[in-house]
């Protein structure tokens, strides 16, 4: 899969930034926002909160799964 159109986040557990997302997906917090979750493909989680245009982008693009 083409790593530059997934969705990028923060790893807490590695410390590492920017890290590739697998297996996202995309849901609606409770005030509107939209944020992604996943695992780095390593099996620890991250999460990352996104705008309505990344989000909506990424479910575009195949890389993440609507959730909403």
């Amino acid at each position: 899969m083409d790593t530059s159109k997934m969705i990028k986040a923060y790893c807490l557990k590695t410390k590492e930034k920017d890290v590739p997302m697998h297996d996202a997906v995309v849901s609606k917090t409770e005030k509107g926002g939209y944020i992604a979750k996943g695992n780095d493909g390593k099996g620890n989680k991250m999460s990352a909160i996104l705008s309505e245009a990344k989000a909506l982008k990424a479910i575009e693009d195949g890389v993440a799964k609507k959730d909403f």
